[in-house]
Parts: C-alpha cells; sequence; structure tokens
C-alpha cells in the first residue's frame, strides 16, 4: 500500500468495515460453538458494542423526542380548539341570557297593559341625557308606530314620564325627576293631593300640600288622573320626609321615584289618553 494513496488515508475506515462486514457474515452463518473464528468474532462484538448501544440510545431519544413533540403540537391543537368551542359557548349562554331576559321585561310590560286595560306600545330606552337643564331618555318608537306628545311613558316599577319630542323611529320623553316636569298625584293613604315635580338633585317633591293634610314618611304616591296624561293610580314613589317651615300653608315633603331612571331598559307608551275624572275625585 503506498502511502498518501486513496487505501492508506483511509485504511482506518476500509479496516473497520471490513471487520464490521466480517463480523456480520459471521453472525448470519451462525458459527458453531468452539469455532476458531468465534472468539475474534466474539471479540469484535464487544468492541462495537458501545457504539451500537450509543446508537440505539440516539434512535430512541430522537423517536421519543418526535413523538413528543407531534404530541404537544397536537395537546395544544386540541386545547386551543376547545378554548374556541368554551368561548362559542359562552357567547352562545349570553346571548340566551339576554334575550331571556329581555322577554321576561317584555312579559312584564304585557302583563301592565293588561292590568291598566289600555292601549300600549313597547319600546326600548335607546339613549339618555341627564344633565342640569334636563333629565330625557330617547326610546326606539316614534311617530310611525302613532306616539305623539304629550303620551304617558310608564314600566313596571311606575310612572316615568311623558314624550316631549317625537321623529319617524324614535321619540324623547321627560322624566317626572326633571325640574320642569309635574303630575298631579295623591297620597294614597291619606288621600292628600299635590302636584309632584323633579328637583336638580334627582329627587321629587310634591307641592301644595295643605299643612293640616295626613301625610307621613313611607306613604306611597300615585297618580290622580286629573291631568289627562295619566291614568288613575299609578306608582310614582314613596314619601321619604315631610317637613314644615314657617308659617307657610304647606307641607314640604320628598318623594322617592318608584322607578330607577338610569336602569330602565324597556317602557311601555300608552297611546290613548285616560278617561277623564271629576275635579274634586281624590282617588
Amino acid at each position: 500500500m503506498v502511502r498518501g494513496s486513496f487505501l492508506w488515508r483511509h485504511r482506518v475506515m476500509l479496516t473497520s468495515g471490513i471487520l464490521m462486514l466480517l463480523a456480520l457474515h459471521m453472525l448470519s452463518a451462525g458459527l458453531a460453538p468452539g469455532a476458531r473464528a468465534e472468539k475474534p468474532s466474539l471479540a469484535l462484538l464487544w468492541s462495537l458494542k458501545p457504539i451500537q448501544t450509543i446508537e440505539a440510545d440516539i434512535a430512541n431519544d430522537t423517536t421519543g423526542f418526535f413523538h413528543d413533540y407531534f404530541d404537544l403540537v397536537n395537546v395544544r391543537q386540541e386545547n386551543l380548539r376547545l378554548k374556541q368551542q368554551v368561548a362559542a359557548l359562552e357567547g352562545r349562554r349570553t346571548r340566551l341570557a339576554e334575550l331571556e331576559s329581555e322577554n321576561r321585561h317584555l312579559s312584564d310590560l304585557l302583563e301592565l297593559r293588561e292590568v291598566i286595560a289600555m292601549p300600549a306600545l313597547a319600546a326600548r330606552v335607546i339613549g339618555a341625557d341627564a344633565t342640569e337643564l334636563s333629565s330625557t331618555l330617547i326610546l326606539s318608537e316614534g311617530s310611525s308606530g302613532g306616539l305623539r306628545r304629550d303620551m304617558a311613558v310608564i314600566s313596571t316599577d311606575g310612572v316615568v314620564g311623558k314624550l316631549i319630542a317625537v321623529a319617524p323611529n324614535a321619540s324623547r320623553v321627560l322624566l317626572i325627576n326633571d325640574h320642569n316636569s309635574g303630575l298631579d298625584a295623591f297620597d294614597q293613604r291619606g288621600r292628600a293631593r299635590g302636584i309632584v315635580t323633579g328637583l336638580l338633585n334627582g329627587g321629587l317633591t310634591m307641592k301644595y300640600v295643605d299643612r293640616t293634610e295626613d301625610v307621613k314618611p313611607g306613604d306611597s304616591v300615585v297618580t290622580s288622573g286629573m291631568d289627562g296624561i295619566f291614568p288613575h293610580g299609578l306608582l310614582v314613589g314613596q314619601i321619604t320626609r315631610v317637613s314644615q317651615e314657617g308659617p307657610g300653608l304647606f307641607l314640604n315633603v320628598d318623594v322617592q321615584p318608584a322607578t330607577n331612571f338610569r336602569k330602565l331598559e324597556q317602557v311601555l307608551i300608552l297611546t290613548h289618553k285616560p278617561p277623564q275624572l271629576a275635579p274634586d275625585t281624590k282617588g
């Protein structure tokens, strides 16, 4: 073998390969016990065992790595799919809950319409304007639904206000707690009459109640039906304070509205005027 030739440069690799082939051949040929070639072959196998062990470990680790990787990818994809399903179900549950709430409110309004026995139209609250100048709500129904100015607006809790502006598909209601509002009402227990109007702080006051009247905190205030807008007997609120200051003729009566105007979502608009009552009717 010439030094520097191809065989010389690769002698180690070629020798190892020949020995490995020889070992494989002896193994496949099945040497009988005690044969001469048995000891060299065993020695060769023993010398190659660490290499084979390392190769096997590398192969097993590589296979396990890829299996773990693909399992992890599959788990992540499954988690993502499950999260999307949960989000979709949660969104559907929320929508169903909202529909159920709206249906319940509409059902309550329909029951109220049957109780008062007057033609009425349900509407949604789509806007609000509560400032020092006015307290109003914007409703989803207008003149195309037969609405006109001065129609009464009520809720399942009590009186809301009256329409002051009507467009084809929307309308504005002036709330009873606006200082420009006023309705004829009376104390349901003591039967004392007065005019309920709004205050700048959002509350109500009952004006022109004679100081000799029997009016107490906790009494309910209801509509009298005398103003030609609200029918008789609708709840306005509860009296919270009664005072008498100075030699005046009237009591100072504070009233808490029955309706929480900030939480209103749906209302009922009375599309017909209530029946007129005799001027001397007090309840």
